[in-house]
C-alpha cells in the first residue's frame, strides 16, 4: 500500500470516545492515528498495517509445515523472513538466509562450529552453532592456524592501514601472527 493511498483511506474513521475526525500522526515510534480534537481528546491508537511482521506478498504453492496455510513473505523488525498466513494462530517462521557455516572448530568449547552471522544492525560476526550453551563471538573473520605467542587455536583477519593482517583472536593476546611468504625470502 503506497503512502498516499494509506493517507486516504485513514481519513474517513471518527474517533470512537469523541465523534472528530482520526488523522495520521508521525512520532518517534512511527506513525499513529490520533484525534483531531486534540488536546481536548487525547485518544490515539498505533498504525498496526505498518507494524512488525507485516505480509509483503503471499508465496503461491508454499505451505505452512504445522497448518499448511500459505506461507508469506514478512517484513519483520529484524529484516524479512518467510511466515505463516495465519499468524497469530499459527507461529511457524523461516529465516531467508541461511548462516554459513566454516569448517572452523569453535575454540571456547571445541564441540562446535563458527557460523556466519548478522546482528540486527546488518554487520556480520561470526559466532558458535552452540549458542546458548557456548557465547563465542568473533567480529573478524576467522583464519585457521595456532597464536606463536600464546598457542590459541584461533587466527583472525583484520584491516589496518597496511593493508590485511593476521592477529591472534585470543582477547587476552592479540598479537600479529608473523605469517611469511617462502617466495620472498629467496
Amino acid at each position: 500500500m503506497t503512502k498516499t493511498a494509506l493517507f486516504a483511506e485513514k481519513q474517513n474513521e471518527n474517533c470512537p470516545e469523541c465523534g472528530a475526525a482520526l488523522v495520521i500522526r508521525s512520532g518517534r515510534h512511527g506513525p499513529f492515528l490520533s484525534c483531531s480534537s486534540y488536546p481536548a481528546c487525547q485518544y490515539i491508537r498505533p498504525l498496526k498495517a505498518q507494524a512488525d511482521g507485516h505480509i509483503v506478498k503471499i508465496l503461491e504453492g508454499q505451505f505452512c509445515p504445522k497448518c499448511q496455510a500459505a506461507l508469506a513473505l514478512r517484513q519483520g523488525r529484524y529484516g524479512m523472513f518467510i511466515g505463516c498466513s495465519h499468524y497469530p494462530e499459527c507461529d511457524h517462521k523461516e529465516v531467508i538466509d541461511k548462516p554459513e557455516e566454516t569448517t572452523l572448530q569453535c575454540p571456547q568449547c571445541v564441540q562446535g562450529h563458527l557460523l556466519q552471522r548478522k546482528s540486527r544492525f546488518g554487520k556480520v560476526f561470526h559466532a558458535c552453532d552452540r549458542y546458548p550453551e557456548c557465547q563465542f563471538a568473533i567480529n573478524n573473520t576467522p583464519v585457521a592456524g595456532t597464536c606463536i605467542y600464546c598457542q590459541y587455536p584461533l587466527l583472525m583477519e583484520k584491516r589496518t592501514a597496511q593493508g590485511v593482517k593476521i592477529f591472534c583472536a585470543s582477547k587476552l593476546c592479540g598479537k600479529g601472527a608473523d605469517i611469511t611468504n617462502k617466495d620472498q625470502d629467496e
